[in-house]
């Protein structure tokens, strides 16, 4: 039996790997390159088209501990953001380039995957297939979805960071250096800022033209990655405890700490490109220009890609899916990554895993047993499924965090209270691979 996945993003890309791994035949159909939404650059798939970071490795962070559990699944996508990571302190970031040509190559060199290149715009009418085409799908396909699940198309903005050229840097000001100097080798670059300086970019930020919305979209944000401007319009020091913070930095120039930073992160292996950490931003073209050149060290820059905002699409899973992922409306169709709810890469990738394990149980007659919620696998899907019947009402995009796992009982000292989670949570985790695999690691 053939399995039909719509959609070659990171979930798309991670399902159709799975299964054919495991035997089934797939038909992977991608749009690109007949097709580009607004966002995406490439003509490769699981292109990565706002950051380069798959965000801290770190266990005691949630998407730490989700990355150790993905990689002991043996994650596709995770096994390519290993192979083409770029130095970014305790961060995984990658050479995004790189991470999705071998992607793209390894897909389309598989025996048992067929790749199709052609858009589609309505469910297939009968499974098993998967759509995966994540928060920027189709128009025709979103409104199809939309109206077999009967629910009215839901979205936020999300917006992306610039990228500029190494070599238009100027480095008499920055200067290269990880917070407290962790690391063996400092990871990031940055601009320092004084207090002057500062409140002249605030005040440009909030001045500057900025794209407009159509008349008929409400700005919808996803919280942990709103716009610098949207960020600045709260408060004149807001950025610099944010993004623009600079606990951990000295200026070598002056010996002390900037009033505020702005850090720049790999963009490639070769170290000829840089991302804004942070800059996600709606600020018009030439505003960007005029605005950032404005920070010390970037006074003649070169943009290599701007800033944007796009709109994402996703629904009201805990309402539209059962516990396999699949379909109410639509028995044999399943719908994975970013577009049931979950936010950034790696919770993407997570959930095109799980949707991917579910459907090799259903294949093979077999049932699926979810992981763990006290795992951050098993609290990704618990958010994605609702966790209550309160969830539906006020369900919306998320990244994994440690707030979506069942609390410990008993009184834990606040300094033990992460490792305690990951220690319960790996323990957890192991009894449910015996139990589902018959074994501890795959």
């Amino acid at each position: 039996m053939t399995v039909t996945i719509i959609g070659a993003g990171l979930a798309g890309s991670e399902v159709a790997w799975q299964l054919a791994e495991a035997g089934h035949s797939v038909r992977l159909v991608e749009m690109k390159p007949k097709k580009h939404t607004p966002a995406q650059k490439s003509d490769t798939f699981a292109e990565l088209v706002c950051s380069n970071s798959f965000r801290s490795a770190n266990v005691e962070n949630a998407v730490g501990l989700l990355k150790e559990e993905l990689r002991r699944l043996g994650s596709f996508v995770l096994q390519a953001a290993d192979a083409t990571k770029v130095p970014a302190g305790d961060a995984l970031a990658v050479d995004r380039d790189q991470f999705s040509r071998r992607i793209h190559d390894a897909l389309h060199a598989h025996p048992k995957i067929s790749v199709v290149l052609e858009e589609v715009t309505e469910l297939p009418a009968q499974g098993p297939a998967v759509i995966a085409t994540g928060p920027l799908t189709g128009e025709a396909l979103a409104k199809d979805l939309c109206r077999v699940i009967g629910q009215e198309q839901l979205y936020f903005y999300d917006a992306i960071a610039p990228i500029i050229a190494a070599d238009s840097l100027n480095m008499d000001v920055v200067f290269a250096q990880s917070r407290y100097d962790k690391g063996d080798t400092p990871d990031y670059l940055n601009c320092p800022l004084n207090e002057d300086e500062y409140k002249a970019f605030v005040k440009a930020v909030c001045d500057g033209e900025k794209v407009a919305f159509k008349t008929f979209e409400k700005p919808v944000y996803f919280e942990g990655c709103l716009p610098i401007e949207v960020m600045a319009e709260r408060g004149e020091q807001t950025l610099s405890f944010g993004p623009m913070k600079p606990v951990g930095l000295s200026d070598p120039r002056t010996g002390r700490q900037p009033h505020a930073v702005v850090q720049l992160r790999k963009e490639n292996v070769a170290g000829t490109a840089y991302n804004l950490v942070g800059f996600q931003t709606k600020l018009s073209y030439p505003e960007q220009k005029r605005i950032f050149r404005m920070i010390p060290g970037l006074e003649n820059v070169e943009f290599l890609r701007f800033g944007a905002v796009h709109r994402n699409t996703y629904v009201e899973a805990p309402r539209v899916l059962e516990a396999g992922m699949e379909l109410k409306a639509r028995p044999g169709v399943f719908l994975a990554g970013q577009m049931v709810g979950v936010e950034g890469y790696l919770e993407s990738t997570a959930h095109g895993l799980c949707v991917a394990m579910a459907l090799k149980a259903r294949l093979g007659d077999r049932p699926w047993v979810p992981p763990p919620a006290t795992s951050a696998l098993g609290a990704l899907l618990r958010h994605v499924m609702g966790a209550d019947a309160s969830a539906v009402k006020k369900y919306g995009p998320e990244n994994v965090h440690w707030g979506m796992v069942p609390p410990l009982l008993g009184k834990v000292k606040k300094i033990e209270k992460k490792a305690r989670i990951v220690e319960r949570a790996r323990g957890d985790f192991n009894g449910w691979m015996l139990d589902f695999f018959g074994c501890r690691s795959s």
